[in-house]
This record gives structure tokens, C-alpha cells and sequence, in this order.
């Protein structure tokens, strides 16, 4: 990377940090442009040549936020955590980003909603699908999954447990989800009949 490369490179940093706080803090509609160049300390011009529209700067935010969510779930895939730690430490995160997305989409316009969404359906279609394939993979190889489970049915369980967790980290006291996650593992690695498995 040059030295030009590298200048953009920071100033798109600058722009998106900038963005997602002004953007994720009063919504869409209510945030100009001219405002963010002002708090990234660049252009108004240089937003423009970057990104082209407002609408794009805003989702180019949301998918520079996701990415940066990713690397957080991968890294705590790949940490020295047992796999059980791990799956708590990634629906705990994952709840908290859910309940950031669920009071972010009601702020943007019906009329770009539709392509958004569209996004995010092709983000975890190409992205977050890769994350969970790699996650069953490991829970099987530390005989936390049953290998007899398809990956389908696995992903669905997954998907399924972690909705309903957002659920309740949305509707309850937050430091009590916490607090009752380690019974919520329990019953997502062993369900309702407990340790019937143990892990192989």
C-alpha cells in the first residue's frame, strides 16, 4: 500500500467512525453530510468522491460495521476459550448487535429499506454463513455438536437460539441475561434432559 493508499485509507476510517456515531446516534434523515465531514476532519468534497451519495456513505457504514463485528466473532472463535465460553462470548455480542440493528432500521427511509435489506440478506449469504459453517465445524471436532447433525439443522438451532436470546436481552435487564447465561448454554449445548451427552 502507498503512501496515497494509505492516506485514504485512513480517511475513509476517519469517515466511517464519524458516520456510525452521527448516523447510529440521530438516524439517517437527521445528519448531513456537511456534519460528518466536519466531525471526521475532512471535505464535504471528499465524502462525495469516496462515496458518492449519503444514501451509499450509509451503506457503506453498515456493512464497515458488520465487518468489523465479524472480526470480533472470529477472533473469539479462534481465542484459547473452551468451546462453550466461546459460543456464550458470541451470542452475548451477538445480542447486543441485534438490539443495535433493531433500533438502528426503524431510523432509515422506507424508500431505501428495501435495498438495504437486500444487502444484509446478501452480507450473511456470502459472510456470516461462512462464520457459522467454521463455528459447527469446531463444535463438532470438540464433540460439543453432534456429528450426526446436519449442518442445516444445526445452523437453524443456532439462528433459533440466538433470536430468541436477543429477545430477551431486548425485553429484560441485561446484566440479569448475563447473568443467566451460563444456564442458557446449558440448555442450548444439553437441553432440557441435561448432560445426557458428554462432549466425545
Amino acid at each position: 500500500m502507498d503512501g496515497y493508499e494509505r492516506r485514504k485509507q485512513k480517511k475513509m476510517e476517519q469517515i466511517y467512525g464519524a458516520s456510525m456515531e452521527l448516523f447510529f446516534k440521530y438516524g439517517f434523515q437527521k445528519v448531513s453530510v456537511n456534519e460528518i465531514a466536519h466531525k471526521a476532519k475532512v471535505s464535504p468534497a471528499t465524502i462525495y468522491n469516496y462515496f458518492g451519495t449519503k444514501e451509499r456513505l450509509y451503506t457503506d457504514t453498515l456493512m464497515n460495521w458488520m465487518d468489523k463485528q465479524l472480526a470480533l466473532y472470529e477472533s473469539i472463535l479462534d481465542s484459547g476459550l473452551s468451546f462453550p465460553e466461546k459460543t456464550k462470548e458470541i451470542m452475548l455480542l451477538e445480542a447486543k448487535n441485534l438490539k443495535i440493528l433493531a433500533d438502528e432500521f426503524p431510523k432509515v427511509p422506507s424508500s431505501e429499506l428495501g435495498g438495504l435489506m437486500q444487502m444484509m440478506e446478501s452480507y450473511s449469504n456470502q459472510k456470516i454463513v461462512h462464520f457459522v459453517r467454521k463455528f459447527v465445524a469446531l463444535g463438532k471436532q470438540e464433540g460439543y455438536i453432534n456429528k450426526e447433525q446436519s449442518e442445516e439443522v444445526t445452523m437453524r438451532y443456532f439462528t433459533m437460539f440466538k433470536n430468541e436470546l436477543s429477545r430477551y436481552w431486548e425485553a429484560s435487564n441485561q446484566e440479569q441475561t448475563i447473568w443467566s447465561m451460563d444456564q442458557l448454554m446449558e440448555l442450548f449445548f444439553y437441553g432440557l434432559a441435561g448432560r445426557g451427552r458428554q462432549p466425545e
